[in-house]
């Protein structure tokens, strides 16, 4: 089994480092984030939330999106739960003070856990469909991404209210764009087979089935259990990111700049969750 692991990883790492010579990597940051969530029981095992969850990125300096989430989850054993969800995502712009380009999120869970006395181990499996609303230009992104995020966590819960936990997380990208272009460093332009002038790049983009490792992420807390319907949340979120970026035409004839933008991403978090 751990080979196969190593060899899938390898596989889905590899487009990675095709194009290195468009690397670029961005400044470390340090962001927060804010949610608060309500939980209704419905019936025994069957639970609804609602949750809003607030961001701040560039040091703490701006404003970054906020996001709404209605969340449907049911408890199939003590070992096996299934959920699905939609998110309102509503990113903000700082430079045109306003908000712009809202993404449409749907997901389904698959989460399985064990118990080894105080500890409790746990794997979250989510497949997601990100729609993006609006206009945009569809030769730089795509307008339904598809990705799933595996998440292994440890929790201890010998503690009497508090509970430390710590997990680690791979995301995958399903649709990535898929460029065939290369780069012409003399005249500092991007070609293809059918490009024939500078800086033309003919048909660049051959379609949106690329999949690669896009987030890497790691993470530290603490789940304040002040009474049976009230816990508080604190933590620690490192997230190494490495994404597809491309700017070009609106007509796809053009390749300006396909880049990989690499950066590490730290998060401080607080969250509130009232249970009813």
């Amino acid at each position: 089994m751990k080979k196969y692991f190593f060899i899938h990883l390898a596989i889905a790492l590899l487009p990675l480092y095709s194009l290195a010579q468009t690397e670029a990597t961005l400044d470390p940051e340090v962001g927060g984030r804010l949610s608060f969530e309500l939980d209704k029981k419905i019936v025994k095992g069957l639970h609804i939330s609602l949750g809003e969850e607030l961001r701040f990125d560039n040091n703490f300096t701006a404003f970054n999106r906020f996001h709404t989430t209605l969340n449907l989850s049911y408890k199939v054993n003590d070992y096996f739960r299934i959920g699905t969800g939609y998110s309102l995502i509503n990113p903000f712009d700082s430079d045109s003070s306003r908000f712009k380009g809202s993404r449409h999120r749907f997901f389904l869970d698959l989460i399985g856990s064990v118990r080894f006395g105080d500890w409790r181990l746990s794997v979250k499996e989510r497949v997601q469909l990100t729609h993006r609303a609006g206009s945009f230009n569809p030769f730089q992104n795509t307008t339904n991404l598809v990705e799933l995020k595996s998440r292994l966590t440890v929790k201890y819960k010998g503690f009497r209210k508090v509970e430390p936990y710590a997990y680690f997380e791979i995301r995958n990208t399903f649709n990535a764009p898929v460029v065939s272009a290369f780069y012409d460093s003399d005249l500092g332009a991007y070609f293809t087979a059918a490009g024939n002038s500078k800086g033309e790049a003919g048909w660049f983009l051959s379609g949106y089935d690329g999949s690669y490792v896009n987030r890497l992420r790691g993470s530290v807390g603490i789940d304040w259990n002040i009474n049976k319907r009230n816990t508080l949340t604190f933590y620690f979120m490192g997230d190494y990111y490495r994404d597809k970026t491309i700017d070009a035409n609106a007509k796809g004839t053009k390749l300006k700049s396909f880049a990989f933008e690499k950066g590490f991403m730290g998060w401080l978090g607080a969250d509130y969750s009232y249970s009813f």
